[in-house]
């Protein structure tokens, strides 16, 4: 982590609550958030809106500007948490080489109730026919990441206290 504030990213697929507990996370330690959809360009919107899976190459430039702010969150020691995908280990590498210490919490839970939640969701590009396509996309954290997993079957404010308690972050 940097000297200043944690950095954190909570990944996972789409539906998870990496927005709503990344936003109630980042209230409850005084650090800056960024909804890491809000760095898509226009064309990776696009497509997501008519159903079509994002590419490696599409992301490319995505994860790259999320980089760019990790590192500058490192060299500042403001903090930062991110709401990111980084379904696959090549994307968490990737930040990972702009912010070494960058903690990595999977948001994970079951494709029954991811569906439920998209399904309840109007407010997103992202359509729910996507969610089988990230689904065969993510690569759960490995061991040798700097990271955990926290289950999605508890309210948003208890995944936060979860995050707290076993990052000893307050």
């Amino acid at each position: 982590m940097s000297s200043g504030l944690p950095l954190l990213v909570l990944m996972g697929v789409s539906g998870a609550g990496k927005s709503t507990v990344g936003a109630l996370l980042a209230e409850r330690l005084g650090s800056p958030f960024l909804e890491g959809d809000a760095l898509h360009p226009a064309a990776n919107v696009r497509k997501m809106r008519a159903g079509v899976p994002l590419t490696d190459i599409d992301r490319r430039d995505w994860l790259a500007a999320l980089a760019q702010r990790l590192e500058d969150a490192v060299r500042t020691g403001r903090g930062l948490v991110v709401a990111c995908s980084a379904l696959k280990r090549a994307y968490r590498d990737m930040l990972r080489e702009h912010a070494p210490g960058v903690l990595f919490v999977h948001l994970s839970g079951s494709p029954a109730l991811l569906e439920e939640r998209l399904a309840r969701r109007h407010d997103h590009f992202m359509p729910p026919s996507l969610l089988d396509s990230q689904l065969a996309t993510l690569e759960p954290l490995a061991p040798d990441e700097h990271g955990f997993s926290v289950s999605i079957e508890q309210r948003p404010l208890e995944i936060v206290e979860e995050i707290v308690r076993r990052t000893g972050i307050s």
